[in-house]
C-alpha cells in the first residue's frame, strides 16, 4: 500500500478505472473553509455492481493524505439509510458521476428525512433530549454538581437530532455543527442564540440556561404536534420550566 498516494493521483487513477461509476468526497474538504493542515482527504470509490476492479484492494486505505471507502453502487445507495455516514453523505461532494446525474441524485435522498422516518426520530430523540434533560435538574436538585453537568451535556446530542429530524435533516457530526447552522439555519430559530445556549450549557450545566432552552423546545415541539412525548413525563415536566 503506498503511504504517500495523494488525492490527486488516486482520483486520475480512479476516473481512468471503467468499473468506476462515482467519487464522492466527503468530510472537511468537502465542507468549504473548514480543511486545515492536517485534514486528510475522505473519498468514497463507488463501483458498478458486478463490476473487478483492482481499486477493491484499496477499500480502508488510510494514511494521513488519503482516507478511501471502496464499495459497490447498490453498497453506496444503502449508505446512510439509516447510518452514521447520512450526515457525510448528505453534505459531500460529487468529483465524478458517470450515471448522468445518478450519483448526484441517490446524495440528494440522503439529505433529506421521509415525512414518516422525520416523525419518529423527532419524538424518540425528544423523549431522550428529556429523559437527560429531567436527570441533569434532579441531579441539580439533589446536589450532584458532576453528575447534572455531565447529563446537561449528554441531553444536547437528542435536543440536536430532535431539532435536525423536524427540519427532516440528518444530524451534523459536532465540528460541522456551527458551520452548518450558519450556512443552513434552522427554521425559526436564530442561528447564534442557538450556539450561545448550547455553549452555556456546554460550559456550565446551568439548570437555568438548560430550562431556557426547553422553554423553546417544548413550544417548537407542541406546535409541531409532538405533545404526547412531552405529556408522557406527567408532573416531570415541573422540574423543567
Amino acid at each position: 500500500m503506498n503511504e504517500h498516494l495523494t488525492y490527486d493521483e488516486f482520483v486520475r487513477t480512479a476516473a481512468a478505472d471503467p468499473a468506476v461509476v462515482g467519487l464522492v468526497l466527503i468530510g472537511s474538504h468537502a465542507h468549504d473553509g473548514l480543511a486545515s493542515a492536517h485534514s486528510d482527504h475522505d473519498l468514497w470509490v463507488v463501483l458498478a455492481d458486478g463490476a473487478d476492479s483492482d481499486l477493491l484492494r484499496l477499500h480502508g486505505h488510510r494514511t494521513a493524505l488519503l482516507d478511501l471507502v471502496v464499495i459497490t453502487l447498490a453498497q453506496f445507495t444503502a449508505a446512510g439509510m439509516p447510518g452514521f455516514a447520512r450526515y457525510a453523505l448528505a453534505r459531500s461532494k460529487v468529483v465524478l458521476d458517470r450515471l448522468d446525474g445518478g450519483i448526484a441524485a441517490l446524495l440528494a435522498e440522503k439529505r433529506t428525512l421521509g415525512a414518516v422516518e422525520a416523525r419518529k426520530a423527532a419524538a424518540a430523540s425528544l423523549d431522550d433530549y428529556v429523559n437527560l434533560l429531567y436527570r441533569s435538574a434532579k441531579n441539580h436538585r439533589d446536589g450532584l454538581v458532576l453528575a447534572a453537568r455531565m447529563d446537561a451535556v449528554e441531553s444536547l446530542g437528542g435536543l440536536l437530532d430532535h431539532l435536525f429530524a423536524l427540519d427532516r435533516r440528518p444530524r451534523p457530526y459536532n465540528r460541522y455543527l456551527e458551520w452548518e447552522l450558519e450556512r443552513f439555519p434552522l427554521p425559526g430559530w436564530e442561528t447564534a442564540a442557538l450556539l450561545e445556549a448550547l455553549g452555556a450549557v456546554t460550559a456550565t450545566g446551568s439548570v437555568d440556561a438548560q430550562r431556557a432552552l426547553f422553554a423553546q423546545v417544548e413550544a417548537r415541539a407542541r406546535a409541531a404536534g409532538l405533545g404526547d412525548a412531552l405529556d408522557s413525563w406527567g408532573e416531570d415536566l415541573a422540574l423543567l420550566r
